[in-house]
């Protein structure tokens, strides 16, 4: 392995002076790039994550085209349900489609916490081969989706803005969820592990739908598993949070021992650090929609956002992924703005 060229974003999560803020942002390895596009329209979703030349072509695209300080593997969240026999299709510009959704205990007969190794190796092959082709670059990243998260597309079988039929089945049977989330999370656990062996540096849980949840169904639905999982990874590299509108539950996420929390743009950076305490790295948090905005614009949004993070503990990103319409150019704008920040 070669040794790391550039290890802001490490350095960043484990608390350690940085130089200048590193900077990435969520879904940087696809949709709103032009040679991403064309082998979009030339291979399907599965094709694109199941090869690991593809898989691994563009992850390193962003590290090339708008110079990010890390790489985040290119997959998707709802690998790990297909991986415990759900059947998935990802249809472009419709999104994701579960036909044969959990709607009860029987249903969880034909799902099982699978060897991730057997159903899963496409990923950790990819993740090699990146970490090859990246020499040292810049870290590598590696994800899941929350527990809670993939039970919402479980259970309502595509996607929704308000996920009722999954909060529904939680509260009529939630037996039946708790045992459905344990094994999401015994399956993620093994799948994050896995993935740092074949090369990722840190991992992200990405928990899109927790701010849907009160404080109190956040705990029990979500909180409670993720807990489970930075657990198991303590000893194997750092973690990352993000868990998109639940700015709430700050102060319980940072005493989970997580590395990195990541915010949305819905809460002032100053805020933010009262809950979450001055022992976490805050990552975040830039609308991705602001990226449409003129690059002068961009430019001074970057340097305030910047400046309310204060020099230290702070990782550059979005306050969620970046939108398929932002020409390059743009979010080359925000990392290079970023990068040439001093505090």
């Amino acid at each position: 392995m070669s040794a790391l060229k550039n290890d802001l974003l490490l350095k960043a999560l484990k608390g350690e002076t940085v130089s200048r803020t590193p900077v990435w942002m969520m879904r940087q390895a696809g949709r709103y790039l032009p040679d991403y596009i064309k082998l979009r329209d030339k291979y399907s979703f599965f094709e694109r994550c199941e090869n690991p030349e593809l898989a691994t072509e563009i992850t390193v695209m962003p590290v090339d085209q708008v110079g990010v300080d890390a790489a985040i593997i290119f997959s998707d969240i709802l690998v790990v349900p297909q991986a415990m026999g759900m059947e998935v299709q990802l249809v472009e510009k419709v999104g994701p489609l579960l036909p044969s959704p959990v709607k009860g205990a029987a249903d969880l007969q034909r799902l099982c916490v699978p060897d991730v190794h057997e159903r899963l190796h496409y990923v950790f092959d990819a993740l090699k081969l990146t970490k090859q082709t990246l020499a040292g670059r810049v870290p590598l990243i590696g994800f899941a989706g929350a527990p809670w998260t993939l039970l919402c597309y479980m259970v309502q079988g595509k996607g929704s803005k308000t996920f009722d039929e999954a909060k529904a089945f939680c509260y009529q049977q939630p037996a039946v969820a708790h045992q459905l989330l344990q094994m999401i999370t015994d399956t993620s656990i093994a799948y994050l592990k896995a993935q740092v062996a074949a090369g990722a540096d840190t991992v992200q849980i990405f928990d899109s739908w927790g701010g849907l949840l009160s404080p109190q169904d956040f705990e029990t639905f979500s909180l409670h598993y993720i807990r489970q999982i930075v657990a198991a990874m303590k000893d194997v590299c750092p973690t990352i949070i993000f868990a998109k509108g639940a700015w709430f539950a700050l102060e319980e996420m940072a005493a989970t021992g997580a590395h990195g929390l990541g915010i949305d743009w819905c809460i002032k950076p100053a805020l933010a650090r009262q809950f979450a305490g001055s022992n976490i790295t805050l990552q975040g948090n830039f609308d991705p929609a602001k990226l449409l905005a003129p690059i002068p614009e961009i430019e001074k949004a970057v340097k305030q956002m910047l400046k309310d993070f204060g020099g230290q503990r702070h990782i550059a990103n979005l306050g969620h992924g970046i939108l398929p319409n932002v020409p390059v150019d743009h979010a080359k704008a925000f990392v290079e703005t970023v990068k040439a920040y001093s505090h």
